[in-house]
């Protein structure tokens, strides 16, 4: 299947308008046609060139309108956003067509990117990620059989019920989301998976309703994006955490501006992240990591920056589109919030890529008292 953008097509154009030959005229052929007839060819070449200058010129201002458009984000954050957002998300059933049950980017090894991530089948690589934050975070079904255990920002459960399943019927897992959509689509899946020690409930996680250590494992993936206040996050998650209890999040960060500060284009490109899919602010991974150290509750925090074997995800999740549309063709009134979601997925690669974004790892250990 072969794929040419608008833009790329536009380019070739311009550079073939832009470069005529040496006297201005079409070139001749092996220098055979007579003076007139190659004038003759030369004036008609000149008059159908700038015919095609109204034509080209619209289609130049078209694609800068739409990005304008594209540029301007149309989702900033408020009370109500997030639960709003995946409501219409989950109900729409788009991410799920082509993200599967899990809403987080996927885990690609060096190997798979040295042959081409396309080749890795875009679902597989999210269940690789769990597998991968699992032993990241000292998770182990051989150990950690019946733990109770606590999803922070759960979307439709889909890691919630991989956990179910793979610590086995004595374990209990609680997945918490702002997003009552959410809740009824991730039990529907739960019971059609035969997974009842799956349990879904709304929930605002900066205001857990469960008593102090409560959970033998805390897991939160991708969801401190959407959190307004990233202490009260991680303080809440730090209470409802067992002592001996272990906590491993996954979360995208921005760089340490007190190491390198931000220019106008970083903040340019960081407000748009926020504000085209409802995100407060970003902090960095050492400001995660003093958060918390802040609590004092926990011993050492592990840290890492996943950037690399993440990054596929933004750009692979585009080609799945592409090659497949079937998951929003039928949807017309949702083409326009296909392209900005495909839009924000590129700026997002390439802000990753540059650096100006991180993907943060943490696990820990909670102290016994």
């Amino acid at each position: 299947m072969k794929v040419t953008s608008s833009s790329s097509t536009l380019a070739t154009i311009c550079a073939a308008l832009a470069a005529p030959s040496a006297d201005g005229f079409a070139p001749r052929d092996n220098g055979v046609r007579s003076s007139s007839s190659s004038l003759a060819m030369g004036v008609k070449s000149t008059i159908l060139t700038k015919a095609a200058y109204p034509a080209v010129a619209a289609a130049v201002a078209g694609t800068a309108g739409v990005k304008f458009i594209l540029d301007r984000p149309s989702r900033a954050y408020n009370a109500d956003s997030v639960a709003k957002e995946y409501d219409e998300w989950t109900q729409d059933g788009i991410l799920e067509y082509y993200w599967g049950e899990h809403i987080h980017l996927g885990y690609y090894s060096e190997e798979e990117m040295a042959a081409g991530y396309k080749k890795k089948d875009f679902i597989q690589a999210k269940y690789d990620f769990i597998d991968e934050m699992m032993k990241f975070g000292g998770i182990d079904a051989s150990v950690d059989a019946g733990a109770k255990v606590l999803d922070v920002g759960c979307g439709f459960g889909g890691t919630s019920r991989y956990l179910a399943d793979k610590l086995g019927p004595k374990a209990e897992v609680t997945g918490i989301t702002l997003s009552p959509n959410q809740v009824k689509r991730g039990t529907e899946l739960a019971e059609e998976r035969g997974l009842p020690n799956a349990k879904f409930q709304v929930m605002n996680a900066l205001e857990m309703d469960f008593p102090d250590n409560s959970f033998d494992i805390v897991w939160a993936c991708e969801s401190g994006e959407h959190m307004p206040d990233k202490e009260a996050y991680i303080n809440e998650m730090m209470r409802v955490l067992k002592p001996g209890g272990k906590f491993v999040m996954a979360t995208w960060c921005q760089r340490d501006d007190r190491k390198v500060p931000f220019d106008k284009k970083d903040k340019r490109d960081l407000r748009f992240l926020y504000e085209e899919w409802t995100h407060p602010y970003f902090i960095s991974i050492e400001a995660y990591e003093e958060l918390i150290d802040a609590t004092k509750l926990m011993g050492g925090v592990k840290t890492a920056d996943w950037c690399e074997p993440t990054i596929a995800s933004w750009r692979h999740s585009i080609w799945v589109g592409v090659y497949d549309p079937r998951g929003f063709i039928f949807k017309p009134t949702k083409y326009l919030k296909c392209a900005r979601d495909a839009y924000c997925l590129e700026r997002m690669h390439r802000a990753f890529k540059r650096g100006l974004m991180e993907y943060g790892m943490f696990a820990a250990t909670k102290k016994e008292e």
